[in-house]
């Protein structure tokens, strides 16, 4: 579902899993979803489909395969209860029209309301409605009088939110907004600037702290932990790095072992002193990192690796064009186990969808 737009990380394993933790989760990387048809799809909740039991056993294949064809999994970015703009992998009636949809599921009181996660929000207006034209890679919103009504503080996430919302699909590389047919150039209440078109590459929580010359640097993307043990999910960052570090790999490690900062709200299970001990490679899609035993954190006696810092790993290094999976390595040895017993023998691939409560 999403896009990966950047990549790079590390940890000795090869690992073909798509098992991040989630519930929380990933932000667009990978395959883009389909706008027409949908091709991905999921089975309904429980509420939606009745699982006839009789005597201990499931329903028949046949309605299982039916109830596959009724939802399709699509990322929303919703707001948490910190104010950070997150992916939530909802599943959705399956239709032709998805990327309408997926706005329609970002409206207050809209159709998302009732699947909402605990601490997240909507973010576009209540009564707001909009049609979507698709053009040559670009999506053209065209919103009601009603989008006008937002709060100021919420400007840039409704921006990010509709943005990243709406790229997670094959077709869309960048959106255009309206009012009842007029292009905007600016927001409507704050009066924030729009560019043209937007993309992934303006960014998204973005975070300008401690950044002294921002006409002589870089944007990058890192994600962090957001929410609460046990309902963990991925929150994506855009940082601003100067533009004479050596690569965006080893600046996305640097930024993961700095971490988010404090009174941020936002975790990391990186230590300090990660480090990587060679150059990262890049080679048909696979980023293959060697680091430091740092990677091991508090798991340094075992030699083994947090799931969470494998998950914010490769989620930050695929979001660099042209990465979509990540080998891992630790003085240069490759069988990595992670704390819950997972093996890390193939390179690890991003996951179709983020935060989907599963990776």
């Amino acid at each position: 579902m999403s896009k990966n737009k950047n990549a790079t990380f590390v940890m000795v394993a090869t690992i073909a899993t798509a098992v991040f933790l989630s519930g929380c989760g990933l932000f667009g990387g990978g395959e883009k979803k389909q706008i027409d048809p949908p091709q991905d799809v999921s089975y309904l909740e429980e509420s939606e489909v009745e699982v006839e039991e009789s005597n201990g056993t499931e329903m028949d294949s046949e309605a299982t395969e039916e109830a596959v064809e009724l939802t399709v999994p699509t990322e929303l970015y919703l707001i948490d209860k910190n104010g950070y703009v997150v992916s939530q992998t909802l599943n959705l009636p399956k239709t032709d029209g998805v990327a309408k949809q997926a706005l329609d599921h970002l409206v207050v009181n809209g159709p998302v309301q009732d699947l909402l996660p605990n601490g997240f929000r909507a973010v576009l207006p209540a009564d707001t409605t909009m049609t979507v034209n698709i053009k040559e890679g670009t999506a053209i919103v065209d919103f009601s009088n009603e989008f006008g009504s937002y709060n100021a503080e919420d400007e840039l996430r409704i921006l990010q939110a509709v943005t990243w919302t709406l790229t997670q699909f094959e077709s869309i590389d960048h959106v255009k907004l309206q009012i009842n047919g007029k292009e905007l150039d600016s927001m409507p209440v704050n009066g924030t600037p729009i560019r043209e078109v937007l993309s992934r590459a303006d960014g998204i929580n973005v975070n300008t702290e401690g950044v002294v010359d921002m006409t002589n640097s870089k944007a990058i993307t890192v994600y962090y932990i957001g929410g609460e043990p046990e309902n963990y999910y991925y929150v994506p960052v855009t940082k601003r790095v100067e533009n004479n570090h050596p690569n965006d790999i080893q600046s996305i490690v640097k930024e993961l072992a700095a971490g988010p900062g404090y009174g941020t709200g936002l975790l990391s299970e990186f230590q300090t002193g990660v480090k990587l001990i060679d150059e990262p490679k890049i080679e048909d899609g696979m980023a293959t990192l060697d680091f430091n035993e740092s990677i091991y954190g508090s798991f340094e006696e075992e030699k083994i690796v947090s799931e969470h810092v494998l998950n914010t790993l490769v989620l930050s290094i695929t979001e660099q064009q042209g990465v979509d999976r990540v080998a891992v390595t630790v003085n240069g040895e490759a069988d990595l186990v992670t704390d819950n017993g997972r093996k890390l023998a193939e390179p690890v691939s991003r996951p179709e969808n983020v935060n989907t409560g599963s990776f």
